[in-house]
């Protein structure tokens, strides 16, 4: 084990200077609330992008894919991309390259020039997070790092939440080409903001020049697996539900590559004297535990963010706007939960709040299982808000433990790592969901058809009413149908969210295999061990 001074935190790496900590909060929360709000705002604009540049919509789905593509293999190699190149510069060129492809998307006469702008797009917003993650770890101390990450849970939490409600409202009341336009005068004033505000402290200048003294060594094997393995990940699970899974030789093609590269990358990182992502901290138990249940996090909060608003327009009829908005409630109560959850972390044993948090995930989920397919507004409103009034309290304390026992000079690799986790939680959640959706629609059709029959004395009797109120043998019949479809839908529902409770339920215990981190005696940036 490393020495505890190795551990203690020091301000030495703090990106604050002469200014408050909390002004540089706020302005490196402005990008990535910008990145994290673009990940979601596209998906409701999908069918109006397809009837502007007069392609299908399966060839829109790209627009998702290829900016999911590019920020999944962007992610982990961030931490190191940040220690070569100098951590402000680095936050600022994933600024200025974000902004920029933004304004290339809004202006994208074609699918092909959209798709490549979103790919650069992802590699611009893929350094965003990790980066603001081990500022924030770096500037504040353990003991206040709890309010600190409450701050980016707002960021990260509520920014999905509000992007389908505003990717909404700008395509029905404006066009789909805004929901790129307005990261360019965000990304302009973040730019300018950092470049003034934040510092690029002494110590940080110190690291970088003694990595490069030593020689940068690139590790190309480790980034060219990152690429194939995580690249080919995504397209797998983005792709696997439109093309029938492993009926198709793409995903069969891209699932292979995936997994081959994967295990290799783990071989080789595991084995590298410079490896451009460090797998060895997940031997870290409160590190390698915090992934997990970020993960478990990132696939509720994803998964649930895009079943919701589904699950309003396909069995209710919702317009994408309304079904956005029933996710506002949700967004609201999580912005009054946060300070609360940042202030319980700072002063509780973050065991004590992640496991009965994880319990309300759960109890909000078996809520969201047994609802009907003819809930009112409110109804809708208030399961989600069930939901997210626990989200800050995963969040936060997850951000504030990660960080404990680990070096100081590991920060930027941790934040990479953890966010690698988040989105890869909520690739499976959102994939998953799907494929475990269009299956249980499947078997409860197949069900309810089956007993619809003669022989069944309330079948016939519907019938014959019905007959006599339509004057004709086939309008009942499609009424019929189209009922069924409604009821099967509504049942599929309601079994993926049963099925996300469990996986919520298995995860719970987790949290209490953690270590307390020591706290005060300089920092607290100790662990027992």
């Amino acid at each position: 084990m490393a020495s505890a001074a190795v551990h203690q935190w020091t301000p030495t790496r703090s990106a604050a200077g002469p200014y408050s900590p909390w002004l540089i909060v706020s302005i490196i929360s402005l990008p990535t609330f910008m990145e994290v709000l673009d990940t979601s705002i596209a998906n409701v604009s999908l069918a109006h992008i397809a009837g502007g540049l007069s392609i299908t919509n399966d060839q829109a789905t790209w627009v998702l894919t290829s900016y999911l593509v590019a920020n999944a293999v962007v992610i982990p190699i961030s931490g190191w991309l940040s220690d070569a190149i100098g951590r402000k510069r680095y936050f600022m060129i994933s600024i200025a390259l974000f902004t920029i492809s933004s304004l290339l998307c809004g202006l994208a006469p074609n699918l092909t020039t959209l798709v490549l702008a979103r790919v650069f797009q992802g590699i611009g917003g893929g350094g965003l997070a990790p980066v603001e993650q081990s500022i924030l770890a770096d500037t504040f101390p353990p003991e206040k790092r709890g309010m600190a990450f409450a701050a980016f849970a707002i960021v990260v939490v509520v920014g999905p939440v509000f992007g389908p409600t505003l990717g909404g409202y700008i395509t029905e009341y404006s066009s789909w080409h805004w929901i790129f336009l307005i990261n360019v005068p965000v990304g302009i004033a973040a730019l300018v903001l950092v470049e003034i505000f934040v510092d690029e402290p002494e110590q940080i200048r110190k690291d970088r020049a003694n990595l490069l003294k030593r020689g940068l060594r690139i590790d190309y094997i480790g980034v060219l697996l990152i690429f194939l393995g995580l690249g080919f990940l995504e397209i797998t699970m983005d792709r696997g539900e439109r093309e029938g899974w492993f009926t198709s030789g793409l995903i069969v093609s891209t699932a292979t590559i995936s997994v081959v590269s994967l295990l290799a990358l783990v071989v080789w990182e595991l084995n590298h004297d410079d490896p451009v992502i460090d797998l060895k901290l997940l031997k870290n138990r409160n590190f390698g535990l915090t992934c997990l249940v970020m993960a478990t996090t990132g696939m509720i909060l994803f998964g649930t963010t895009q079943l919701i608003p589904q699950m309003l327009q396909q069995v209710l009829g919702y317009s994408a706007l309304d079904a956005g908005l029933a996710l506002t409630a949700g967004g609201l109560a999580t912005l009054v939960a946060v300070p609360f959850a940042g202030r319980l972390s700072d002063k509780v044993d973050v065991r004590y709040l992640l496991f009965p948090a994880l319990l309300v995930q759960a109890g909000a989920l078996w809520n969201m299982a047994h609802l009907t397919a003819d809930i009112s507004f409110a109804d809708a409103a208030m399961a989600r808000l069930y939901q997210s009034v626990g989200l800050p309290f995963l969040f936060v304390p997850i951000n504030a433990i990660a960080y404990v026992g680990l070096a100081q000079t590991k920060t930027a690799q941790a934040s990479s790592l953890l966010n690698v986790f988040r989105n890869l939680g909520g690739t499976f959640g959102i994939s998953v969901s799907q494929t475990l959706l269009a299956g249980y629609q499947q078997v409860h059709q197949s069900y309810l058809v089956e007993r619809l029959n003669p022989l069944d004395p309330n079948y016939t009797q519907w019938l014959g009413n019905a007959q006599g109120m339509f004057g004709d043998a086939m309008t009942p019949l499609a009424v019929l149908y189209q009922q069924v479809q409604r009821q099967a839908t509504m049942l599929a529902f309601l079994d993926v969210f049963h099925v996300l409770m469990i996986v919520v339920l298995v995860v719970a215990p987790v949290a209490l295999l953690m270590r307390s981190p020591k706290r005060g005696g300089g920092g607290g940036g100790g662990m027992a061990h």
